[in-house]
């Protein structure tokens, strides 16, 4: 059964959903995106039918490119704002991370900034060698990654390689996120779909509600997430009252960034030294 949504498709078969990101030119992640996503997981919190969700793109060059820079300049620009209680994209993603479903990130094409943090919010990643990029550019532009990538990147990565990612702001491939953590698996390009599909499958195959308790468990080895999102959202609305960042969005735009050609080579557009 084949769902049209305006960003997306959802395929349902044998209790896994398929969600395909189609929102051209790049995927952004916007508000119609994330209307479509938040729709979606609403409705899978009392969905006992599914038991996965395998989350891929329709574009072989980009999974979700990044969050939309018109969105973020449009955001509140005081820094003591809403620091007790989180907003922003926190609630959107924690609802991916805590769903009583598995969740699964095929990422084929480039997740930089907020494509990557999606991608972190899924339970398991899986990269394509050869085309999956990787990056948290967002210091580049003078603010961080704000919608959990300080957190999510430095449990998975430990402190040194998150910080590596998050101040390097360079594209990550396939074999180096693996080794990083920041991935599961970097798989062949010819590979990875198979594969996603055979373990989205036989994860479904299983009880349950041995597969929601296995990962309640998991979930409660780590430390409490909410702590450090609001750590994460101080921080980040700390670097929105900089009275250059309008200037250095409109120029990363003017220089292509939000186009395909710009896209797919982004620090090129955005980098202000020479590597």
């Amino acid at each position: 059964m084949t769902e049209q949504h305006d960003t997306l498709r959802v395929e349902r078969a044998g209790g896994v959903m398929s969600l395909t990101l189609d929102h051209p030119p790049l995927n952004l992640l916007d508000g119609a995106v994330i209307g479509d996503l938040m729709r979606i997981a609403g409705g899978l919190v009392d969905d006992r039918e599914t038991r996965v969700v395998v989350t891929r793109s329709a574009d072989p060059d980009f999974f979700v490119a990044h969050a939309d820079l018109e969105m973020i300049k449009a955001l509140p620009r005081d820094a003591t704002a809403q620091q007790t209680t989180l907003g922003l994209l926190h609630p959107f993603l924690e609802q991916w991370r805590t769903l009583p479903q598995v969740t699964i990130a095929q990422i084929e094409g480039r997740a930089r900034g907020g494509g990557s943090e999606l991608a972190l919010a899924h339970d398991l990643r899986f990269a394509a060698i050869g085309t999956a990029r990787l990056a948290q550019p967002e210091v580049a532009l003078g603010i961080i990654p704000g919608a959990g990538g300080t957190q999510r990147l430095a449990r998975l990565a430990g402190r040194a390689r998150a910080l590596e990612a998050v101040l390097g702001c360079a594209d990550f491939d396939a074999e180096t996120a693996e080794r990083y953590g920041w991935v599961n698996r970097a798989l062949p390009a010819d590979e990875i779909g198979p594969f996603v599909t055979r373990l989205a499958r036989r994860i479904a195959s299983y009880p349950p509600d041995a597969v929601r308790h296995a990962k309640a468990a998991v979930d409660a080895a780590a430390a409490p997430f909410e702590d450090g999102l609001l750590a994460e959202q101080r921080h980040f609305h700390a670097t929105l009252t900089d009275p250059e960042l309008d200037a250095r969005f409109d120029a990363a735009l003017a220089a292509g960034a939000q186009t395909r050609e710009g896209e797919l080579d982004l620090m090129a557009v955005i980098a202000t030294e020479e590597d």
